[in-house]
């Protein structure tokens, strides 16, 4: 692997890249989460579904969040590019971390968990070949104190505050999607995505929000969420990461999976796999034109994505997942 590049980030242009990185990053985790949640049977295994469902819908308040620091900076978000669905296995974007399309299970659970992995206290920033998510975030938090420091906000934050996106509540999570327009609002927006992931700062466990689905609780950073499923019990108040999870049990059959296949792909299990691409694809064309100067498609996008169930159940129900394969616009049925 390459040595870690911590290469500051000190220009606007530099730091509009690593913004579009970012967006590329919190998308290249949602194929992966979406997989393993749709390779479960929830009537057997409803807390694996709720778990890895509420993963999934804050990887997409993640990705909306790093689309409005891009649009702040003036930077122009892309989602509905071939390198946005680049072929899995792959690598997190200019990360180290191995992504796959892998059913519900240790080897998937061991994936996730190596994706949200908390930094270590002394993890240093690093804008290219991060150990860490939250190592890459440090940099670019960095770079937009730097620029305010040296250029003043009114230099940073040049983008048109109407590409700006915001959303109601989300189903199956408390994190807020928030406008990005000035410094304080970009370090909040920044902090939403590393403490849902990786727990609050100093080691915390915590992501800071409520468990929506469980209002007497308190949420756990999605780490220790994957930490509920491998150890097979929740986290209450009082645990720590060093004490592990003490709380009630969290039950996973694994054996409640839709099976997969080894024989040969049918034409009519193919035909499926390219009409969900098809739906996915759509989704991308939707984000993107919501953080391009329509931010009520947002909506359609999101509607789109719940949508999508029925083609993964169906693909999977028929011995086949999705392959998450880019279709290009003129291409697209």
């Amino acid at each position: 692997m390459n040595a870690p590049d911590t290469t500051a980030i000190d220009t606007v242009e530099s730091l509009r890249t690593h913004l579009q990185w970012a967006v590329e990053l919190e998308h290249a985790t949602i194929p992966p989460y979406l997989y393993a949640l749709y390779s479960l049977d929830p009537a057997r295994n409803p807390d694996a579904v709720e778990l890895v469902s509420s993963v999934f819908v804050e990887e997409m308040v993640h990705l909306s969040l790093a689309a409005n620091l891009l649009n702040a900076v003036g930077g122009e978000p892309r989602l509905d590019t071939p390198e946005m669905l680049a072929p899995y296995p792959r690598l997190l974007p200019h990360g180290s971390v191995k992504l796959s399309l892998l059913p519900f299970g240790p080897e998937a659970l061991e994936m996730f968990l190596a994706l949200e992995k908390p930094e270590a206290p002394t993890g240093p920033p690093e804008s290219d070949h991060y150990e860490t998510i939250g190592q890459f975030y440090d940099a670019i938090e960095a770079g937009f104190r730097f620029l305010c420091d040296s250029l003043g906000p009114d230099q940073v934050f040049t983008g048109d505050p109407a590409r700006q996106v915001t959303f109601g509540a989300f189903h199956h999570t408390d994190g807020k999607l928030a406008a990005v327009t000035d410094l304080a609002s970009a370090l909040a927006a920044l902090e939403e995505i590393v403490e849902q992931g990786e727990g609050a700062a100093g080691g915390a466990i915590w992501d800071g929000d409520h468990d929506i689905m469980h209002p007497d609780r308190d949420e756990v950073a999605h780490y220790y969420r994957f930490e509920e499923l491998r150890l097979g019990r929740r986290y209450q108040r009082g645990d720590t990461a060093t004490s592990g999870p003490t709380g009630e049990p969290v039950t996973v059959d694994p054996a409640g999976l839709h099976p997969l296949s080894t024989g040969a792909t049918t034409a009519e299990i193919r035909q499926a796999q390219v009409a969900f691409d098809n739906t996915y694809c759509t989704i991308l064309y939707l984000l993107q034109e919501a953080f391009t100067g329509d931010p009520a498609q947002l909506r359609d996008a999101v509607r789109t994505m719940f949508g999508l169930k029925a083609q993964a159940t169906a693909l999977f129900q028929s011995g086949a997942g999705p392959t998450f394969t880019y279709i290009p616009p003129d291409e697209r049925i």
